[in-house]
């Protein structure tokens, strides 16, 4: 069976949903029934064909961006060529969108809907009748969580053709780390630590968590990078915490897990619908470490239950944040309990097999022709 997932970049790109295309697709092509082909658009001009472990990645050359949106003509001629059975798309990239429901040819379409289009709306207002055409069109729409259905002003009009399917980790990469690492980043640090990975973007909330440390006792490190990392270290100095706050880019995989096995906290303190899942959250979990998060009405407290795996509070309430905190750094055994209870719910669901068992189960069950 073909399949073709389609999106705007692909690895090396960091990024959310990159990163879960790459691992859904790695996994995919393990399936000797399927061949699996990702089509995205290049960061350069260039068209480029690769095989990345076992996947026919086509990276179509970038013509310009718009929107923060990839725009690639050479994306469009892949996709009218390509006849897939299934077509796999990975949901806000109106380009790609608009490709297939132009040039598309494939038997069966699926659409992960991985965000509402938020900070945007006017772009929204010009797409939204694209957007209605292409939810009418596919024959199966996955979401990360009910929530996210139920909350989603898109979605919710389609829940009856709608599929739960959360997304999923490599529990390898972060079950074993040396010890010595992790007492390294405790020792340059202090404790206790509170931790945030994630790109430094608008629904991130990282200006309430940087309010809370003022009312917070510990240290707090930023994992990662992007467009407001100038912002964030801005406000870091104008508050007078450098010395408890500590931004220290991006980091590979293996120091990445040491970061989250040496803290006593993980904190996404998102504020805006654009953060519907939060896999951060799973690698956090995985780590044995309870999360608190914020309720935006996605899947980040769902994913995190409330008193069961972390803490759950008020979005851009820099009080409520630290209450939090200074409730789970003041209590070990809540702490240890938490964690606990948050390993085993991410090995029982969110790990990269059941994540692929689940849609491999979703392109089964699609209607036949």
């Amino acid at each position: 069976m073909k399949i073709l997932h389609v999106y705007k970049n692909y690895y090396p790109v960091a990024g959310g949903i990159e990163g879960h295309i790459k691992l859904l697709c790695g996994e995919l092509a393990r399936n000797p029934e399927f061949d699996v082909t990702v089509l995205v658009a290049n960061t350069k001009k260039k068209t480029v064909r690769e095989t990345i472990a076992g996947v026919e990645v086509i990276k179509a050359g970038e013509n310009l961006t718009l929107a923060r949106t990839p725009i690639s003509w050479r994306l469009w001629v892949e996709m009218s060529r390509i006849k897939a059975d299934i077509t796999h798309l990975h949901f806000p990239y109106p380009f790609g969108e608009l490709g297939y429901l132009l040039l598309g040819n494939s038997k069966k379409l699926v659409v992960t809907y991985h965000s509402d289009i938020v900070i945007q709306k006017r772009l929204l207002k010009l797409y939204e009748p694209f957007l209605w055409r292409l939810l009418r069109r596919a024959d199966c729409i996955t979401a990360s969580s009910p929530r996210y259905v139920a909350s989603s002003p898109y979605l919710s009009k389609f829940a009856d053709k709608c599929a739960i399917s959360p997304l999923g980790i490599d529990l390898s990469r972060f079950q074993v780390v040396a010890s010595e690492p992790v007492a390294g980043i405790r020792a340059r640090y202090g404790s206790p630590l509170i931790l945030f990975v994630g790109k430094f973007r608008y629904y991130k909330g990282l200006q309430h968590l940087v309010e809370a440390m003022k009312m917070i006792r510990g240290h707090l490190v930023l994992v990662g990078s992007g467009p407001l990392e100038e912002k964030v270290r801005s406000q870091v100095a104008a508050s007078g915490l450098g010395d408890r706050i500590h931004l220290v880019g991006e980091v590979g995989d293996q120091e990445l897990a040491a970061y989250y096995h040496s803290c006593d906290v993980f904190v996404l303190p998102a504020s805006q619908r654009s953060e519907a899942f939060g896999i951060v959250q799973l690698e956090a979990m995985a780590c044995g470490k309870p999360v608190v998060c914020t309720e935006i009405g996605t899947g980040t407290s769902w994913v995190n239950i409330h008193k069961e795996t972390g803490l759950v509070v008020e979005p851009a309430n820099p009080t409520a944040l630290a209450d939090a905190i200074n409730s789970l750094v003041e209590d070990a055994a809540l702490r240890r309990r938490l964690g606990r209870n948050a390993r085993e719910r991410v090995r029982r669901e969110f790990s990269k097999e059941a994540m692929a068992r689940r849609i491999v189960d979703i392109y089964d069950g699609l209607p036949r022709s």
